[in-house]
């Protein structure tokens, strides 16, 4: 079957094999269905302290990097927070779920699902070579991560049953909730089978792994409050998707939390005053940037310094072509060039960008 022929391997970091960037070693932590226990999310901002730069930096699928971790340390405290399961799997591990599912909305309870996914991934050999972009998901219905790209989904249609996505498209395959981590597993393997030196099943050409387009749906989930069925939740959003280690302790002191693929935490069980005791985060945030300089060495700018927030502005600022941690939604793409940026492709000067978003 014909595929992109490649002349690198795969090098999506993780925590074994780090990526080396401008900044030092950056080590990616996946949390499946971005869950993280109050304990494990302390141990994350201990170890950003102890390893790294001190930040916890929130990724579009729903995980964590580290930056800047230069001493040594850092696997035996993940392993020992029970973030590390498995090294031989740990650039597979990549699920992403419906972060509100079973507390407001949606047609089926994924919570559960991408943990035993997790652990059927781990405990299957063939799938540790898996290519590290691949990605999985649990979409309760509400269409919130299966516009995620992830390359398989199962997208619930009721509280018992789902049908399969291929890269974003509907087979048509009907799969009961309690048969959806082994029919993931299941085309995980398969596709392993037949990628040649594929990363994603979009890049398939046999009309098998195709499916019927699927409408996109707006995915984002509002920052603020959340009223429950029972109570509240919250959607923490902070600056860039960057945590230092107080504010992440500070989000430990209210329990377990999901991180979501747009740069948020939902804090599923809070009391009303919660923003009050926190002090950030409650407010949206359009604008979004990569690390850009000096963070990495491709950057063209500071763009985190040159970023522009306004009420109603959806930006994604970029220090080169590669538009690192670009949100899938509809977005102002910023480029950096010398000497200013390209705004959806129109080159202005650094000095008359705002006036142009």
């Amino acid at each position: 079957m014909p595929s992109p022929a490649r002349v690198r391997a795969d090098a999506c970091p993780g925590v074994s094999a780090p990526h080396d960037a401008a900044d030092g070693p950056l080590a990616r932590v996946r949390l499946p269905g971005g869950a993280i226990s109050a304990v494990q999310l302390r141990a994350l901002a201990d170890a950003a302290e102890a390893c790294g730069d001190g930040e916890l930096h929130l990724t579009s699928r729903g995980n964590v990097q580290l930056r800047g971790v230069t001493r040594p340390g850092l696997a035996a405290r993940l392993t020992d927070a029970g973030l590390l399961p498995s090294p031989s799997h740990e650039r597979v591990r990549n699920v992403l779920a419906s972060p509100l599912s079973g507390l407001r909305g949606g047609r089926a309870d994924v919570r559960g699902l991408a943990a035993a996914l997790d652990a059927a991934l781990c405990a299957t050999p063939e799938l540790a070579d898996l290519p590290g972009r691949f990605l999985f998901a649990f979409d309760d219905g509400r269409g919130d991560v299966a516009g995620e790209g992830a390359d398989v989904c199962w997208h619930a249609l009721d509280s018992g049953t789902g049908t399969l996505l291929l890269a974003g498209g509907d087979t048509g395959r009907r799969v009961a909730r309690a048969d959806a981590v082994a029919t993931l597993v299941e085309v995980a393997l398969e596709f392993g089978r037949v990628r040649g030196s594929a990363w994603r099943v979009a890049e398939l050409d046999d009309p098998a792994w195709r499916g019927a387009p699927v409408p996109r749906l707006p995915a984002e989930i509002p920052a603020g409050l959340i009223e429950r069925d029972s109570g509240f939740a919250a959607a923490v959003v902070p600056r860039f998707g960057q945590l230092s280690a107080t504010q992440a302790r500070a989000l430990a002191e209210f329990g377990p939390a999901l991180v979501t693929p747009w740069k948020s935490v939902v804090l599923p069980d809070v009391p009303a005053d919660v923003f009050d005791r926190l002090g950030f985060g409650g407010e949206a945030l359009g604008t979004t940037a990569c690390i850009g300089r000096p963070g990495c060495a491709k950057s063209r700018a500071d763009v985190r310094a040159d970023a522009v927030f306004r009420p109603g502005l959806r930006a994604h600022f970029s220090g080169c072509e590669r538009r690192c941690g670009k949100p899938s939604q509809s977005h102002v793409d910023v480029v950096a060039e010398a000497g200013g940026y390209r705004i959806d492709g129109r080159w202005v000067p650094l000095d008359e960008m705002e006036g142009n978003l």
